[in-house]
């Protein structure tokens, strides 16, 4: 691990040649336990990836990218199930396996595609561009952050995830398309879930929601039903998150995360129950605005009462900021140099 040690582009060859070996003995060896027996050298590989970085943004994209969702198509793909197939070609199976993406059936040659495609090229351009300018009003404002009440301090880091998460996934989408790669979305508007169901399982994440599907919930429905397999789903979604801020803060988990995620299961699976029975008395459904907001009422007070915490205790949050204090002069430095060759 000493060679990859810091080295983004040493990691990404490992991580490269590894998806490579992925490819070529799952095309060699059956679904099932042979398959997994030859993978699994992979999925330790994955999961101790992060470690090869002593920075906390890098290591916790790394362990998000490559611990949690490479490891699980790893996994699906040992039982010839997920997005991973062997039959992919070499370029967009590495891709698939190492970023956050999903491929969309039907490839990039669909009809109409090149007027669309200029439509939301522009709009992506548009999109990053505020995303840009409300990232760098934010890195601006953590000058000022000890001024700022502890609820204040965890909206803003709050709003900061959302966007920066919109800002980089999108732009690896685009990278994959100029690739040839046509990749599903990874957001829909999550600020408009009407539901606590909508918000999980239709708007928030996409690629999340895509793996734990038929790795967690598929499975369990089909032997113990949909109450079942949804607390299963937010379990291991919880449990994968105490690994994400173990990859972040180096720290054991606490079970704050694994706790907020089952509280969040077990109110979707009260609120699937109380909407059959409101449906079944021939009720409408509150509206829609006052929906949207009683969802974002309950995410932020439980993210501020069980997400943010283990994220930010015990000087995690000053080492967050450090490094985002210096991802930001790196930019602005880059900006300066540019506008003198503009």
């Amino acid at each position: 691990m000493e060679l990859l040690r810091d080295s983004i582009p040493m990691v990404s060859l490992a991580v490269s040649a590894a998806a490579l070996y992925a490819r070529a003995a799952s095309s060699c060896v059956r679904p099932g336990f042979p398959r997994l027996a030859a993978l699994l050298p992979i999925v330790a590989f994955l999961a101790a990836a992060p470690f090869a970085f002593s920075s906390t943004i890098a290591r916790g994209l790394a362990g998000f990218f490559l611990a949690w969702l490479g490891v699980f198509k790893v996994l699906l793909l040992a039982a010839g199930r997920g997005p991973l197939d062997p039959t992919l070609p070499v370029l967009p199976f590495v891709f698939t396996a190492a970023l956050p993406v999903k491929l969309r059936r039907g490839g990039p040659g669909a009809a109409g595609a090149s007027a669309a495609s200029k439509a939301k090229s522009m709009s992506l351009i548009v999109s990053c561009a505020v995303k840009v300018a409300v990232i760098a009003a934010l890195l601006h404002a953590y000058q000022f952050i000890d001024q700022l009440h502890l609820y204040m301090r965890l909206a803003l880091y709050g709003v900061h995830i959302y966007f920066f998460l919109e800002l980089l996934l999108p732009c690896l989408a685009a990278a994959g398309g100029a690739l040839g790669m046509e990749m599903g979305p990874q957001f829909d508007r999550p600020y408009l879930a009407s539901s606590l169901r909508d918000f999980w399982g239709r708007r928030w994440n996409l690629m999340v929601s895509a793996i734990l599907r038929p790795s967690v919930y598929d499975p369990v429905r089909a032997r113990d039903g949909k109450a079942a397999a949804t607390l299963a789903t937010f379990l291991v979604s919880g449990l994968m998150h105490e690994a994400m801020v173990y990859y972040l803060t180096l720290r054991l988990p606490t079970g704050e995360m694994t706790a907020f995620f089952l509280l969040h299961g077990v109110c979707c699976v009260g609120e699937a129950l109380c909407a059959r029975r409101w449906a079944a008395r021939g009720w409408p459904p509150p509206p829609r605005p006052v929906a949207t907001l009683l969802v974002v009422a309950f995410l932020t007070g439980t993210a501020f009462w069980l997400f943010f915490p283990p994220i930010c205790r015990e000087g995690s949050e000053e080492a967050l900021l450090e490094e985002w204090a210096a991802v930001a002069a790196f930019f602005e430095d880059a900006g300066r140099k540019l506008l003198r060759y503009v």
